[in-house]
């Protein structure tokens, strides 16, 4: 008999992709094999995020063809985890009864155990605050040259406009010899790259006994045979030290690229929006960054139109892009998230303004970033090749340690792993053309 087949499909962030990973993992240890065709797959999981509107808007179109499926079919199996299944719980039941399972991210973990009480015949809904165990499931990652590693589970902060604490949970680090224990075993798997991530990552070990903090958690991992490069994320200004920023530039494996959302350049609006800096402290950062480092790549997270905005207040956004000149920013217009102090206030900004606005500084970060990328033109770069190119199979693809994209003519299967150096030829905003050097 045929194995059963499954299908997953990851909305949001890297925390959720790295979830995604593990839980594909714990489902082929029960016998269940990858399929690209989810209208095929016996089991289909959705790893949804509720950062913005669209985002979980996009499940419930999903979930519609899928439960017509179902109806066909009740043999098949609907997860929905991650954000969306623990905000909503068994609301979703009530919109989707088709539904099997609906589970939240600190439940990753468990899904064999769920699994198996959806096959004693129960419909199950975990969404209640556990304690996160630690995972010995080998994920099946989607890279075969740069792996993500969890660190911290969860955020303490209470930003008004964010539902991240209420569907992570209270922040619960790893232990640093189990972090490193799984920085080992990809090294030895053939790993070049780890992404250490964190909701919060800067508040790593406040919560263990002993206390640690990242920068030790960077120094302690450092030593590991075979990893080229570790990268870091996300960042909070607020937790941001020149400890971690002189760690960082004394440990030659870590990256010179830092992620540090600064969300608004307005101190009043970073007041309501609850962050706990001003800009004149972001900035700060980021001078103490590139005294350190002058070459350092900095990239972040902006939102325009939260509740009260002014015109006034975006602009002072505009002007801290312009000023530090980042070498990307993502950007997003605000979403009011249901449970969050922002959604019910009565100083909404009109949706045509958000759109306006976003467009804006979307053309800004551009303009920058491409700033940014010509200073590279004509150096040689070290690029670690992950693949080939999607768009031309000749061509190998790989990233800076600044986190560039980078397209070079060459064999992307021979190359995939190796640290090439390429003298850049071409530069665009946010991403490099160059040709390998023999070496």
């Amino acid at each position: 008999m045929a194995a059963p087949t499954y299908h997953t499909i990851t909305f949001g962030c890297q925390m959720n992709r790295a979830d995604t990973e593990r839980m594909a993992a714990i489902l082929e240890s029960l016998g269940y094999v990858a399929t690209e065709d989810e209208l095929q797959a016996d089991l289909v999981l959705y790893n949804t995020c509720t950062i913005r509107d669209n985002a979980e808007q996009k499940v419930y179109s999903y979930l519609g063809i899928q439960a017509q499926r179902k109806r066909k079919n009740p043999a098949i199996k609907l997860i929905v985890a991650g954000c969306v299944a623990q905000q909503e719980g068994e609301k979703l039941l009530r919109r989707v009864p088709e539904l099997d399972l609906v589970m939240g991210p600190q439940y990753v973990n468990r899904l064999g155990d769920l699994l198996a009480q959806v096959e004693a015949g129960n419909q199950v809904v975990a969404t209640d605050p556990v304690e996160i165990p630690e995972d010995i499931t080998k994920p099946r990652r989607e890279s075969q040259v740069t792996a993500w590693i969890n660190v911290i589970y969860g955020c303490n902060e209470r930003c008004t406009y964010c539902i991240v604490p209420r569907v992570r949970g209270q922040e619960q680090s790893r232990q640093p010899q189990a972090i490193r224990a799984e920085i080992e075993d990809v090294a030895r798997a053939g790993y070049r790259e780890v992404t250490l991530l964190g909701q919060n990552i800067d508040a790593y070990g406040r919560d263990l006994d002993p206390k640690t903090n990242l920068a030790s958690l960077l120094r302690f991992v450092h030593s590991v045979a075979g990893i080229e490069r570790i990268r870091f994320a996300t960042s909070h200004p607020r937790y941001f030290t020149e400890e971690l920023i002189a760690t960082c530039a004394e440990l030659p494996k870590v990256c010179e690229h830092f992620h540090i959302p600064f969300q608004a350049g307005s101190n009043e609006v970073l007041k309501r929006m609850r962050r706990g800096y001003t800009h004149e402290r972001y900035r700060q950062i980021i001078q103490l960054i590139r005294q350190y480092m002058p070459e350092a790549a900095i990239s972040a997270d902006a939102i325009v139109g939260f509740p009260g905005e002014t015109e006034a207040q975006f602009q002072e956004t505009l002007q801290l892009v312009q000023d530090i000149g980042f070498d990307q920013v993502n950007t997003a217009a605000y979403s009011p998230r249901p449970g969050t102090p922002a959604a019910e206030w009565p100083d909404q900004v009109p949706e045509e303004e958000k759109s306006d606005r976003l467009q804006r500084l979307n053309r800004l970060v551009a303009e920058v970033a491409a700033a940014r990328s010509a200073r590279l033109l004509g150096q040689v770069q070290e690029v670690l090749v992950e693949g080939p190119n999607p768009k031309n199979p000749r061509q190998a693809m790989g990233r800076t340690r600044g986190n560039r994209l980078v397209f070079f003519e060459g064999n992307p299967e021979q190359l995939k792993g190796s640290l090439v150096p390429v003298r850049i030829t071409a530069t665009r905003a946010f991403s490099l053309t160059g040709e390998a050097i023999a070496v």
